[in-house]
């Protein structure tokens, strides 16, 4: 087999549905935009004829499209926090000649308002994720609502069949094949004890006591991340900074720290999960009220950024997405900065050290600086 046959294969998704261009999105061909459990859970709704004529299908955490192109002559609201996730499927959906048009999907971190008859959802990274959808999801669901969710096995634990059991009723898995599983949910409308616990906060003392939210979707939910607390102890200040980036804001505490260090500045919020730009929206407005403004955006890294636009982009960069691990993302935002800086304007990161961010920034700027380091974090400055 060919280098470029099997680049082909890895895009090409045969299911009972029919056969698909997919790929993930940011493009990598080394990597399959579906997996097993995709496709575990595509043969089963074909062997059940599952949905059924003017059903109404929601999908939850389709990452690529995988489902969506499989039942999009249904036209399925798909619901997902990231951007990247949406783009993807856009772009899929025009690959596969449907368009964009033929699945809905969410602008916010808000769920559709109407019943629907099948909800079919791949299983979260995270159990603080799944619980917050199957609380949501319960207001959607009639007596003969179709819940069927799917993942990679070692993915699905006693922990994740309990949030189905507690939340939704009686739940059952299939065996496992080529490592997936589906978990099959009835719901149990006398099921209607406890909530939602997110969005969770903490208190962070820093120059006075803020009240930090963050939605399900958030990395550290209930404190301050490690890298970010040293980040703020190393916070750029100068009059020098005047238009301030939080690039990957997550809840927004690097800028909203950085607005108050440094008072004239404005600010700009960019993070491709919605629900961490609800966060840092909702943060920035209780600290401030409305003596100060900031911009909020969900997208692609600093795309629709101007040029040479900002003196300072603040970033602690992700090294993964949902299970993948790289540093792909960390690459693509640094890039990014360094389009968006003026000329002698700032990046300043935290990393983990043995990420080797320091190359990396060296060889796109030109130079880079060590500001602070400690046993398992070093915040570096870039200048353009």
């Amino acid at each position: 087999m060919t280098a470029t046959q099997s680049d082909e294969q890895r895009i090409m998704l045969a299911v009972p549905q029919g056969e698909f261009v997919l790929r993930r999105n940011p493009h990598d061909p080394s990597l399959q935009a579906w997996d097993a459990a995709d496709e575990f859970l595509l043969k089963h709704l074909d062997e059940a004829k599952i949905p059924q004529g003017k059903d109404r299908v929601l999908l939850l955490n389709d990452a690529y499209g995988a489902l969506a192109l499989a039942l999009a002559n249904y036209s399925p609201y798909s619901w997902s926090d990231s951007y990247l996730a949406q783009q993807g499927l856009r772009d899929n959906l025009l690959a596969n000649a449907y368009p964009v048009e033929q699945v809905t999907t969410n602008a916010t971190i808000d769920f559709p308002s109407v019943p629907v008859d099948c909800v079919l959802i791949k299983i979260p990274k995270t159990l603080a994720m799944l619980e917050y959808q199957l609380y949501a999801l319960r207001k959607l669901l009639h007596h003969d609502t179709r819940i069927i969710a799917a993942g990679m096995a070692r993915h699905i634990h006693s922990s994740t069949l309990e949030l189905f059991e507690t939340i939704i009723g009686p739940t059952t898995t299939t065996r496992a094949v080529k490592k997936s599983r589906l978990v099959l949910a009835q719901r149990d409308h006398s099921l209607n004890e406890g909530q939602s616990q997110y969005p969770e906060s903490f208190e962070l003392e820093v120059d006075r006591s803020y009240r930090i939210v963050n939605h399900a979707g958030l990395f550290s939910r209930d404190r301050l991340d490690a890298g970010s607390r040293f980040l703020l102890e190393n916070m750029a200040v100068g009059e020098q900074y005047q238009r301030i980036v939080d690039l990957g804001c997550g809840n927004g505490v690097l800028g909203l720290i950085a607005a108050a260090m440094n008072p004239a500045a404005t600010l700009l919020f960019c993070d491709e999960s919605h629900m961490a730009v609800a966060s840092a929206t909702e943060n920035f407005i209780a600290a401030f009220k409305s003596s100060r403004g900031a911009e909020f955006r969900v997208g692609d890294g600093l795309q629709g950024v101007d040029d040479e636009s900002r003196d300072l982009v603040l970033c602690n960069p992700p090294f993964h997405l949902q299970h993948s691990i790289g540093d792909a993302i960390a690459w693509q935002m640094f890039k990014d900065a360094r389009r968006a800086l003026v000329s002698g304007g700032e990046l300043r990161i935290v990393g983990n050290r043995h990420l080797g961010y320091h190359a990396k920034l060296k060889k796109l700027f030109g130079n880079c600086a060590t500001v602070a380091t400690n046993k398992k974090f070093v915040i570096l400055n870039a200048i353009k």
